[in-house]
């Protein structure tokens, strides 16, 4: 902590979330259904797919995203500036004014 007041760096701005990744495959989301229908109501214009470390693609193209802590925002592509909050192994919920919005993406299988 010393050397990083020495140069000037504080140490809340180094203690950020760490950068990760999340699971490859098949992120399908949906909609909350209602207790007389669906438990969910599919979106598919909102799947995507985890190709590799820091890449997805979807059904309007391919970028990348980025991961820090709990977070992930896609980075690059068409869905650049979207951002999830992940809840749970392989369970996102899609951001809206940076709280977790109605939308949720679930990775299928492996």
């Amino acid at each position: 902590m010393l050397a990083f007041a020495a140069l000037g760096i504080s140490a809340p701005a180094i203690a950020d979330d760490d950068i990760g990744t999340i699971a490859r495959g098949q992120y399908v989301c949906e909609l909350p259904g209602d207790a007389g229908g669906p438990a969910g109501i599919a979106q598919p214009q909102e799947s995507f797919r985890i190709e590799s470390a820091s890449r997805y693609s979807s059904p309007q193209g391919s970028g990348t995203y980025l991961r820090r802590g709990d977070r992930v925002i896609m980075t690059s592509g068409p869905r650049n500036g979207d951002s999830y909050r992940i809840t749970g192994r392989g369970f996102l919920r899609k951001l809206e004014n940076g709280e977790p919005g109605r939308l949720r993406c679930l990775r299928q299988g492996r």
